[in-house]
């Protein structure tokens, strides 16, 4: 998930568009030299055989201070051979020259030397109007991947963004989606360094040990209300599972946590197991399956192959009833509770209440006879907070309307 970027609103002269090679725009101002942690670079001794990225930042924009150590770690591992194969040139949009060196300290790379001017016109010549933007730059010193930055693509993919470009973006979004339609559940959490996954007090627990079971991958924060909301709905559909079906059904957290000591609360309100937080396999999992919002559910089969990215709805709709929640169950659950809503009358005069009731279905309720939560079908008081479960309708005393 994208930390968000900080739009702009740049006025300045279209640059020149240069034709001779990767650095050309930078000369078209004016620019001689490129600064470095270790002092000045001609731009004439520059290496052109690399991959070359401008990157438009700010020491004031935040998404910028979230996304630099993604783009340093990047930087690092492609270059740590001493054969260097990406080179970045910090475009500084910060307000001052002190803004611009607090910045630039903690980057390994280059940067243009600070003038608002000249980046004011790489911005309107680039079409910048949002920061942070990382524009690789072709032989002809245009950008490659025309009207999209390569700022999403390094968030989504990290190291394996590289190269940038079009082609290489189709060709990763082609993997996810053989991922989400082929991989089985090993494919999707195992790593080479990691085969488990962990309880809420840090037992690992092989993923093997999950084959042939019904696994729901579970995406969602503490911080957010309707995460706490649906956890209590799983854990309820969760319990019930591991009481009828013999351990046939598990959950397995994928964080959304804002840091690891969160994460530890969350987990340990949890009964079921969980990807470790600090494991990029949670970032690939909710690019993988398109998670754009929390609390999300995706159901894997007993194949160990994605039944369904929409596991909220078929809980929050149907709870354990619907185990395995493959189509056909889902749609049996679904027949058969339309079936019985056709034996109901659609409203009725109890004499534990002085309203009419009138049939509805509801998600979860507590009856007010019983006491005991109900599911689906009830009859409610559309004057006041009043439900009756069917079955405690005393049926002597019905009078249909």
């Amino acid at each position: 998930m994208a930390a968000g970027r900080v739009g702009l609103e740049m006025i300045g002269l279209g640059g020149v568009k240069g034709d001779a090679h990767h650095l050309s725009v930078l000369e078209s101002e004016g620019i001689e030299f490129l600064l470095s942690p270790e002092g000045k670079v001609p731009i004439s001794s520059f290496d052109q055989r690399k991959t070359i990225c401008l990157f438009f930042s700010a020491h004031w924009c935040r998404p910028c201070r979230v996304f630099t150590p993604q783009l340093l770690q990047l930087y690092n591992t492609l270059n740590h051979t001493g054969n260097k194969q990406l080179e970045i040139i910090l475009i500084s949009l910060d307000r001052d020259f002190n803004g611009f060196t607090e910045h630039f300290k903690s980057m390994p790379w280059l940067a243009t030397p600070f003038n608002a001017d000249v980046t004011s016109r790489l911005c309107n010549h680039f079409s910048i109007n949002h920061i942070p933007s990382l524009i690789p730059l072709g032989s002809d010193g245009e950008s490659i991947i025309q009207e999209e930055d390569a700022v999403p693509l390094v968030e989504d993919y990290g190291i394996e963004a590289f190269p940038f470009g079009r082609e290489r973006r189709e060709h990763l979004k082609a993997l996810d989606e053989a991922k989400r339609r082929w991989a089985t559940l090993e494919d999707l959490i195992v790593t080479a360094e990691r085969n488990y996954v962990i309880s809420a007090d840090g037992t690992k627990v092989p993923v093997s040990n999950l084959a042939g079971k019904t696994v729901g991958l579970y995406f969602g924060g503490l911080w957010c209300p309707p995460c706490r909301a649906f956890t209590h709905q799983l854990i309820e559909a969760y319990n019930e599972l591991e009481a009828t079906k013999n351990e046939s059904f598990q959950i397995i957290f994928v964080s959304t946590d804002r840091d690891e000591e969160e994460f530890k609360r969350h987990i340990s309100t949890m009964p079921w197991l969980a990807v470790p937080y600090n494991e990029k396999i949670r970032r690939d999992l909710c690019r993988i399956f398109d998670i754009k919002g929390i609390p999300a559910l995706v159901l894997m089969g007993q194949e160990g192959k994605a039944l369904s990215t929409n596991g909220r709805a078929v809980i929050s709709t149907y709870g354990a009833s619907a185990f395995p929640f493959t189509e056909s169950k889902v749609n049996e659950v679904k027949a058969a509770l339309e079936k019985e809503g056709e034996g109901l009358p659609r409203q009725v005069l109890d004499p534990k209440h002085i309203h009419v009731l009138k049939l509805d279905m509801a998600k979860a309720y507590i009856c007010d006879s019983c006491r005991r939560q109900g599911r689906f079908w009830v009859f409610s008081c559309n004057i006041c907070d009043f439900d009756l479960h069917p079955g405690c309708i005393q049926h002597d005393e019905i009078i249909n309307q």
